[in-house]
């Protein structure tokens, strides 16, 4: 097969979406099929792009075995409201003309990824010009995370955006997300369930897993081995909630046997360094790189999940799937319904999202208890290896792409 492929988001940039579509592609091109990509430089999750790479020009490399074609963004400095909009608006004009020259390349399938969904314009266009079939995965539903979180508050605009997205989920052949509780969400949007697809996110568990000796990261960073550490590791944005984990430390700061680690970068990241000013018991690290992000992980004695929980339907947070592979135990603020929920009530604990002291009870009741972190530790890893693997996953995405094909002929 021949697969063109548009996002926002693509490798080298160390987490978030781009990952999983980079780890996709370069699986693809391992069996056989041929892959082209139309994205930006790497920006995320810093917000501004990444050197040696630059933001104003147009060019190709291949990596991994995959075609991928670099296209200019406009990358605001604080991304909220109409900034995304305009930075979103700005890769998809520039990467207009790339997309749809890809229709001399004749691809049998034209795969976008949302966020962000206006690059679904092009796709949609190139599909539609090449006889390819136009499928669409819905990573996060954007639209309502803005509307939810307050980032476009006019009704007006909000409508134009609403009936722009429906129109869109309409004329796609195949539209795909990564739960249950997002499939839901895309039939009441009017997308049949013929034209569904489950496309969840995996984990590479012979890359992520449980590691015998310590973490380096403990001896970096001087913390003893007695010391239980609670880590956050991923992008610091609104829709995480990540303050409330402050708000616990704070609460905790006497407990000289449990210490914070947040590692990553994103909007909110000065915010929050900000409130843990006077904490002794936070630690900030910056993004690790890939070869260090199983050491990182197993840093953790505790994995801390928080999420604010107007979203927690519209998002299924990637950063879960690490830290199950890891072995170690879960604490999540998110409602026991939800699909986090779920997942976690089997390997961790679950505490009412914004909460503090509940966070704070959660975390010291975990810390004093080895023998329930080793049970949910056990449990993340069985589960990670049975529900999440990355083979598995792919291989059943594979099958999905030659039965639509199949089915055009």
């Amino acid at each position: 097969m021949k697969i063109l492929v548009h996002h926002i988001f693509y490798r080298p940039e160390p987490i978030g979406n781009g990952t999983y579509t980079a780890e996709m592609c370069e699986w693809l091109v391992q069996r056989g099929h041929a892959v082209r990509v139309v994205c930006p430089p790497p920006y995320y999750p810093q917000w501004r792009v990444q050197p040696p790479f630059r933001q104003w020009r147009y060019y190709t490399e291949v990596i991994g075995g995959v075609c991928v074609t670099r296209c200019p963004l406009w990358v605001p400095r604080r991304p909220s409201g109409l900034r995304r909009i305009l930075y979103a608006l700005s890769f998809m004009v520039s990467s207009l003309p790339v997309v749809v020259r890809q229709t001399l390349w004749r691809p049998d399938v034209v795969f976008v990824v949302e966020p962000s969904l206006l690059n679904a314009v092009p796709s949609l266009l190139a599909a539609k010009c090449s006889g390819a079939v136009s499928w669409l995965h819905v990573q996060d539903f954007e639209l309502d995370i803005a509307f939810k979180l307050g980032q476009v508050r006019s009704s007006l605009l909000q409508a134009l955006l609403v009936g722009f997205e429906s129109w869109l989920l309409k004329h796609f052949d195949v539209v795909s997300t990564i739960s249950r509780a997002m499939e839901i969400r895309l039939s009441q949007k009017g997308v049949e369930p013929r034209r569904q697809v489950l496309f969840p996110n995996w984990v590479d568990t012979t890359v992520i897993y449980p590691m015998t000796q310590p973490s380096s990261f403990r001896s970096e960073l001087g913390i003893p081995q007695a010391t239980v550490v609670c880590l956050f590791s991923g992008t610091m944005n609104a829709k995480q909630g990540v303050e409330v984990l402050i708000q616990a430390a704070c609460l905790l700061s006497s407990h000289e046997q449990i210490q914070f680690v947040l590692c990553g970068d994103g909007p909110v990241a000065a915010k929050m360094r900000g409130l843990a000013a006077s904490l002794r018991n936070v630690r900030f690290l910056p993004l690790q790189p890939l070869n260090r992000l199983n050491d990182l992980l197993n840093l953790a004695d505790i994995h801390l999940l928080p999420q604010d929980p107007a979203v927690e339907d519209l998002v299924l947070p990637s950063k879960l799937l690490g830290m199950l592979a890891t072995g170690r135990p879960v604490i999540a603020g998110v409602s026991p319904r939800s699909e986090v929920g779920q997942v976690v009530s089997r390997c961790g604990v679950i505490v009412p999202p914004g909460d503090p002291v509940g966070w704070a009870a959660a975390i010291e009741s975990l810390a004093g208890d080895p023998a329930s972190r080793a049970r949910f530790g056990a449990a993340a890893r069985q589960y990670a290896l049975e529900s999440l693997n990355k083979d598995l996953v792919l291989s059943q995405f594979e099958q999905d792409l030659r039965a639509r094909l199949e089915a055009r002929t």
